[in-house]
Order: C-alpha cells, then sequence, then structure tokens
C-alpha cells in the first residue's frame, strides 16, 4: 500500500482562497464536474499549490467543508457568549433567548457561504452520506449551546435533564421557519418576520423548558 504523502500546511491565506474557491467552484459545477484546474484559477493558485496543501480534488472537498465549518463554529461560540452568557439573570432570560435566537437566524437566513455549503451538503450527500449523518459527539455548535443551557439549568434558570436534547430543540425552534421560509438563505426574509419566527420560538421552549414553568 503506497504511503500517504504528507501535505503542506501552508500560508493561512492560500488556504483561505482556495476553501473560497472550491465552495464557489463545487456550488456551481457540483462535484464530478469541478476541476481542480477551475479552482487554482478561482483561487489564483497554481494547481500544484492545491496538491501540496489537499492531496487531491476528494481531499480538497472534504477539507474544504471542515475548515468552512470550523470557522462557522468559532462565530457562533462568539455569538453566543455575546447573546446568551452564562451570568444571564432569571429576569434577562427570555430576552437573551429572543437575542440569541434572532442573532443566529439572521446569521443564517443572510449567509449566503452557510446557504452555498448546505446546497452542496444535499447535492452530494448520495456520494458522501457521512457529511449528512455526523456522529452526535461531533456537532460543536450544538454542543457549545447544550453547555451554555447546561449552566443555566445549574443556576436554576431552566430545567435541562438533557442539554444536547433541549440545545437540539432551541436550535430547530429559533432557526426552522427561518431555514424553511428562506430556503437557507436563498430568499430574503424582513427583520420584523424572523423577529417574529424567533420569539414565537423562544415562548415554546421556555413553556417546556422554564424552570417552575
Amino acid at each position: 500500500m503506497p504511503d500517504t504523502p504528507t501535505l503542506r500546511q501552508g500560508s493561512p491565506a492560500k488556504r483561505a482562497a482556495i476553501v473560497r474557491a472550491a465552495l464557489e467552484v463545487f456550488v456551481r459545477d457540483g462535484y464530478t464536474r469541478a476541476s481542480v484546474d477551475a479552482i487554482a484559477r478561482e483561487a489564483a493558485v497554481s494547481k500544484r499549490t492545491i496538491y501540496d496543501y489537499y492531496g487531491d480534488k476528494e481531499r480538497l472537498f472534504l477539507s474544504a467543508l471542515a475548515e468552512t465549518r470550523e470557522a462557522q463554529e468559532a462565530d457562533f461560540r462568539r455569538l453566543l457568549d455575546r447573546t446568551l452568557p452564562g451570568t444571564t439573570s432569571r429576569d434577562e432570560l427570555a430576552v437573551a433567548l429572543t437575542a440569541f435566537g434572532r442573532a443566529f437566524a439572521t446569521e443564517i437566513a443572510r449567509s449566503a457561504e452557510r446557504a452555498a455549503v448546505m446546497r452542496l451538503l444535499i447535492a452530494e450527500a448520495a456520494h458522501f452520506p457521512s457529511l449528512v449523518r455526523p456522529d452526535p459527539e461531533g456537532r460543536p455548535v450544538q454542543r457549545a449551546l447544550a453547555e451554555r443551557l447546561a449552566e443555566l439549568g445549574e443556576r436554576g434558570l431552566l430545567e435541562v435533564p438533557d442539554p444536547a436534547e433541549a440545545a437540539e430543540f432551541l436550535g430547530l425552534l429559533v432557526t426552522g421557519r427561518v431555514d424553511y421560509r428562506s430556503w437557507y438563505g436563498a430568499v430574503p426574509l424582513a427583520d420584523g418576520e424572523i423577529e417574529r419566527l424567533v420569539e414565537g420560538g423562544v415562548r415554546v421552549f421556555l413553556r417546556a423548558y422554564r424552570q417552575g414553568s
């Protein structure tokens, strides 16, 4: 069995350019028709650089999705800390959950990159089923939200016997209808519509999980 070639980490700026170009070409052409030549032209790098960094087209595809998700996860953690801190008080809980839901749903509805990634995952799910059936332990966004809800539960603000389940429900309640109505970011939604959808989701969540409800 041949040895796996050692790949270069390379320049962060070049990696970011390659990831952006790869997503654009894969979304536009699909995995099968997309070529490394087209991605290299779009990224303004040599084809050899792409092979040195990623090895082959399949690794480039999977790595580009993984690196994009990692960046989105870092953005989510910053959003969570800004809108729903662990120090949230009982009086602030509904407002903080709504602020979190509004920011998260708006980011989803207005993110061209996320919409592109979702379309790509849907288009290629049959060829890469692991992309749409991730291990529950491999969902860092949901895990980060579960940890925050568990903190609020420990402080007596929420009843969350299963924080992972509560995080999944909250995520669905504040983003599910926004996803559906915006076609994962493809159709613009007004701020007022997003606000209304999120407020309804937060009301349902609090009826189920508020301490003493």
